[in-house]
């Protein structure tokens, strides 16, 4: 790569780092700019865990440091995510690449509207009006064996549905389901690494490189919550996520046909 797209990566890298540690959807950056840069949507997809992991060991590593981490309620919840992250990356790597791109397209569309929706601020509502009950056990890891289903097949926007999960279904206050659903992600995506590495779908020069950028936002992240700057990223979100499902669905072939023809 270009030394100016090595700086456009990791500074995308910064604010999927950043998003994914204050809620959720850093993905919806990245997955789109891994596969701009020329990576098959599988490979995009695998390539990707590398650098939420490492962004996750920092976040991680430094809301321990400041003492609001759960561990012991964390792993718990994490054993049926990666169970269930281990069926969602094997069905990932099993999907051809044209399918895989209009998947992740219909999935961007989803998740504009979730977004649209602002799930972070519902959430915190249920907080505010005592909406809040723990679940049972078994209905916990059910619940969060889909969420690992869903995070090992693509993981785009699972930071959305943790956060709900672990307000609502688990019945833990939003200062601690930060943390854990940091500390879930990072152990699930080091399980769906491995089945995405057995069947070769992953590239550590573009991973690592990310990497730099999400490690740098997710300390940032972890330090800092910034109303104003909440909106201003749901915005870029947004416009993201409508320019990159109409490319993978095939909507702006016809445009950039044009504009290359």
């Amino acid at each position: 790569m270009e030394w100016y797209m090595i700086l456009a990566v990791i500074g995308i890298g910064f604010m999927a780092g950043f998003i994914n540690t204050l809620a959720g959807g850093g993905s919806l950056l990245t997955l789109p700019l891994l596969i701009f840069l020329g990576l098959p949507a599988n490979v995009a997809n695998g390539t990707n865990r590398v650098a939420l992991i490492l962004q996750n060991m920092v976040a991680v590593g430094s809301f321990r440091q400041q003492k609001v981490l759960d561990l012991k309620t964390g792993i718990r919840l994490a054993l049926p995510a990666i169970v269930g992250s281990l069926i969602g990356a094997q069905v990932a790597v099993n999907l051809n690449e044209e399918v895989m791109e209009k998947t992740i397209g219909a999935l961007l569309v989803v998740m504009f509207f979730i977004i649209l929706y602002k799930p972070d601020k519902w959430v915190k509502e249920q907080v505010r009006t005592g909406s809040v009950r723990s679940k049972t056990s078994w209905l916990q890891a059910v619940l969060f064996f889909s969420i690992g289903l869903y995070g090992g097949f693509i993981q785009a926007g699972v930071g959305f549905f943790l956060l709900a999960a672990l307000v609502l279904g688990a019945g833990i206050d939003l200062v601690r389901a930060n943390p854990i659903k940091l500390l879930v992600v990072l152990v699930y995506n080091i399980f769906a690494l491995g089945v995405f590495l057995f069947n070769d779908q992953v590239r550590f020069g573009i991973g690592l490189t990310l990497a730099i950028g999400n490690m740098l936002g997710a300390f940032v992240g972890s330090r800092m919550a910034v109303k104003r700057g909440a909106g201003f990223v749901r915005i870029i979100l947004l416009v993201t996520l409508l320019l990159s499902a109409a490319k993978l669905v095939g909507l702006l072939d016809p445009v950039i046909g044009m504009v290359t023809g």
